[in-house]
């Protein structure tokens, strides 16, 4: 697997498609914080740490939905492993209208848009969350 950001991003929204509660992807630090922020935000339910017979240890991330529809109707990847796209604090593109939040990596770590003018630093942008 080349992006195993764009594999966890990918099954959830394969998942709310499919009207499922609960996706499992497996664990790294990045995919971690990801989640943080998306629960932080309102996006989903919230996640949690299980161990496979194997060993092995995937995230179950719980999602949510309202009246039935899901609350990420639009979640893509911005920054890929070919085209890195960075953007200082000045050009964080807003998304409509405020309602959705870019992730972004900084070198104070990963946080939303939002948080990211607020600290007044610019960097990778990871993905976009309607």
């Amino acid at each position: 697997m080349n992006d195993p950001i764009s594999d966890m991003l990918t099954r959830i929204k394969n998942a709310h498609q499919r009207n499922k509660a609960v996706v499992r992807s497996p664990v790294s630090k990045i995919k971690k914080q990801i989640l943080t922020i998306l629960e932080k935000e309102g996006f989903i339910r919230g996640h949690s740490e299980s161990t496979l017979d194997d060993g092995k240890i995937e995230f179950n991330i719980e999602l949510k939905y309202d009246r039935g529809s899901p609350a990420i109707t639009e979640i893509r990847r911005v920054s890929k492993p070919g085209r890195r796209v960075y953007s200082s604090v000045r050009g964080l593109p807003y998304f409509y209208d405020g309602l959705g939040i870019s992730i972004v990596s900084t070198p104070q770590g990963l946080m939303s848009d939002s948080e990211a003018r607020e600290k007044n630093v610019g960097g990778e942008i990871l993905c976009k969350v309607f």
